[in-house]
């Protein structure tokens, strides 16, 4: 094509059709591209953890669009947020980069305009695919702001958003039928769907739901759902079951927080309102499975399902996330592929996986090529095989709120290994290994165990993997580079104590407003 005259190439461009011409100039025809792509949906809570959902083992639940998309596609029982704080994570999610690649987070950066050039948004909107977004965007690109103006369709706003739907600007439209926001994002996304309909293109719908993060406002719509129901407590609630965690993750408002939001007085009445919010999403994502199969589009369509981060609901007497704790760490995560050979066979998967994940496995669901400065794996392979695995470890950082929570993990499928550097105010470097897979609720530490040794040995060789990678792939001009010394284990607290001052107490940098989590 490219060795014809300009005269015959606007011949050989007529005589092609307007869907050819397309093509050869590096834009898919859209006929073309709705036939071969799938649509893509990405819906993701705030907050939620796994012990929320019925298809992960709590009878106490009503999430039945949940739980129906878990028996429809694949349930993964072992995915962890590689942060656990909202803009770090969603930052890990639109680039498949760990934090200290993406630079992102409160107090330490915004995402870089290049970064967010290798989305997943971005590089499906270029590649044909009809993009919008609603919700909490959570994060601010350097230069662009919140991106309005790079999605199709937009309903996202900026900082925390509200429940009330008529503060949300994008979404006010949709106030007097939805007062509460959560139903909003539904019907948001069921006027995408209709939208690409009438495209005929294939779209990509991120949703990120503002619930079930704090202040607590569920849709009065759902007060009856759990009104005076019991909860049954996880087996390891209570302060009690924290006495062999480190001392330095009891430093962070995630302690306090125990009693703070009343889970020791009134565990009931704090997890109604909690389960509540989220059954309004479980309403919501069973709006937009119906517009689906309205449209006729649902067999042609992945839904993936997730969090941000998961929430400890006075397991080990703490509340809150960030920690490298199970409940805090690990998440809900359902995807449901029509086309896949496993659909509708109520398989599990318990491999490896992560929040880094999801921007390859989007950009290979698209036939995209994956960026080389990705970090996560593409989950499509595990679609088909439940019980093969895309990785052998994966890493867990902390580097928000107080110094002394400030932490970096290495994870297997079985094992997790965490180093607490903070060496002051009367505490000493510490370290945890779990046993995750024969002690899920994380009730003792084996680190101090002889009989361990050698799995205490093989997670310390995995953990300086990690640590060697964050050295060398932090971004270079973030305040990341300083914790590739902080976290190194060889590095006694003495010669790095007046960095790690330096970096617990970071410059406020203007952004929009975008409030902590």
């Amino acid at each position: 094509m490219n060795n014809l005259n300009e005269p015959k190439r606007r011949d050989f461009l007529k005589a092609m059709g307007a869907a050819g011409a397309l093509a050869v100039l590096g834009r898919p025809a859209l006929g073309a591209v709705a036939k071969k792509k799938p649509n893509i949906i990405y819906l993701m809570a705030d907050d939620q953890c796994t012990y929320s959902v019925g298809c992960y083992g709590n009878k106490d639940v009503k999430t039945p669009q949940m739980d129906k998309l878990g028996r429809d596609g694949l349930i993964f029982d072992n995915h962890y947020d590689t942060t656990s704080i909202c803009m770090a994570s969603r930052a890990n999610v639109l680039t498949g980069m760990y934090e200290y690649k993406t630079g992102c987070n409160f107090g330490y950066g915004n995402l870089a305009a290049s970064a967010w050039e290798r989305s997943y948004p971005m590089l499906l909107r270029k590649a044909g695919y009809f993009t919008a977004f609603a919700g909490k965007f959570g994060i601010t690109v350097e230069g662009k702001g919140l991106c309005e103006k790079d999605f199709d369709m937009w309903g996202g706003g900026p900082g925390q958003t509200s429940y009330d739907t008529a503060k949300n600007k994008s979404m006010s439209k949709y106030a007097e039928k939805y007062p509460h926001s959560t139903l909003s994002y539904g019907a948001f996304g069921q006027d995408v769907i209709k939208a690409a309909a009438k495209r005929k293109t294939p779209f990509c719908l991120s949703i990120s739901f503002k619930a079930p993060h704090r202040p607590v406002a569920p849709d009065p719509k759902f007060d009856d759902v759990y009104a005076g129901k019991k909860f049954t407590k996880p087996a390891n609630y209570g302060r009690k079951y924290a006495e062999h965690f480190a001392p330095q993750s009891k430093k962070g408002r995630q302690y306090g927080r125990f009693v703070g939001w009343n889970y020791d007085k009134d565990y009931d009445g704090v997890m109604a309102k909690y389960y509540q919010q989220i059954y309004a999403i479980d309403v919501a994502i069973g709006m937009i499975r119906a517009e689906l199969d309205t449209q006729g589009l649902a067999d042609n369509t992945v839904i993936i399902y997730t969090s941000d981060n998961g929430f400890l609901c006075g397991s080990h007497g703490y509340g809150s996330k960030v920690l490298p704790i199970e409940e805090s760490a690990r998440v809900p995560l359902m995807i449901f592929d029509p086309r896949s050979k496993t659909a509708g066979k109520k398989l599990r998967c318990n491999a490896l996986t992560g929040n880094i994940d999801f921007t390859p496995t989007i950009l290979e669901l698209a036939g995209l090529p994956v960026p080389e400065n990705v970090d996560g794996k593409s989950l499509l392979p595990l679609l088909t095989q439940p019980k093969q695995d895309i990785r052998e470890q994966m890493a867990f950082m902390n580097v928000w709120g107080p110094a002394p929570t400030h932490c970096l993990t290495a994870l297997t499928k079985r094992w997790k290994y965490t180093y607490w550097s903070y060496g002051a105010d009367g505490m000493t470097p510490a370290e945890e290994l779990f046993d995750t897979e024969n002690d899920p609720l994380e009730l003792k530490n084996l680190a101090g165990s002889g009989a361990h040794a050698k799995d205490l040995a093989q997670m310390r060789a995995r953990y300086d993997k990690e640590l060697s990678l964050w050295k060398t792939c932090a971004r270079p001009d973030s305040k990341y580079q300083k914790f590739g010394t902080i976290f190194d284990r060889t590095i006694a607290w003495e010669k790095k104590a007046g960095m790690l001052k330096k970096t617990a107490k970071p410059k406020k940098t203007k952004r929009r407003k975008n409030k902590k989590a």
